[in-house]
C-alpha cells in the first residue's frame, strides 16, 4: 500500500490567478459603479495599502477568502448576462430592491456589501436557480 507524502509547505496563494481576477474584478466593479468602499468591503477589506496597490497595477498575489470573493462576483456577473442580454438591464439589477426572501426588499447589492462571503454565495445561488441551474 503507498502512503501519501505530506506537504513540508503550506500550499502557496495561486499567484497566476492575481492579475486576470483582479482585472476582471476592477472591471465590473467600473460597469457597476462600485464606490471604493464598496470594492474593498466585496474584496474582504483588504488594507487601503493593498486594495490601492491592486488596483493600480491590477495584479498581485491574492490569498483564496479574495479569490473565493472574486469568483462569486464573477459569476453573478455572468449569470446576470445571461439572464439580461442588456448589459444596462443586467448591471442596474444588483442595485435595485428585491422581494425575493433572500433580500428581504434589499438590492442584492446591499445584500453583497453585508461583508460576508456567505452573502455572495447566496446572491449567486439566487441567480443560478433562475438560470434553472438548481
Amino acid at each position: 500500500m503507498k502512503t501519501r507524502a505530506i506537504p513540508t509547505q503550506p500550499p502557496q496563494p495561486a499567484t497566476e490567478l492575481g492579475g486576470p481576477a483582479l482585472r476582471a474584478f476592477f472591471a465590473i466593479a467600473e460597469r457597476w459603479g462600485l464606490r471604493v468602499a464598496d470594492q474593498r468591503r466585496l474584496l474582504g477589506e483588504p488594507p487601503e495599502s493593498t486594495f490601492y496597490k491592486w488596483k493600480r497595477e491590477r495584479d498581485g498575489s491574492l490569498g483564496r477568502d479574495v479569490l473565493e470573493r472574486i469568483s462569486y462576483v464573477l459569476g453573478i456577473y455572468k449569470s446576470l448576462a445571461i439572464l439580461f442580454p442588456d448589459a444596462e438591464r443586467a448591471d442596474a439589477w444588483v442595485r435595485r430592491p428585491n422581494s425575493a426572501p433572500a433580500f428581504g426588499g434589499r438590492s442584492a447589492l446591499e445584500r453583497m456589501l453585508s461583508g460576508n462571503v456567505a452573502d455572495l454565495y447566496v446572491v449567486r445561488e439566487y441567480l443560478d436557480a433562475q438560470r434553472g441551474w438548481n
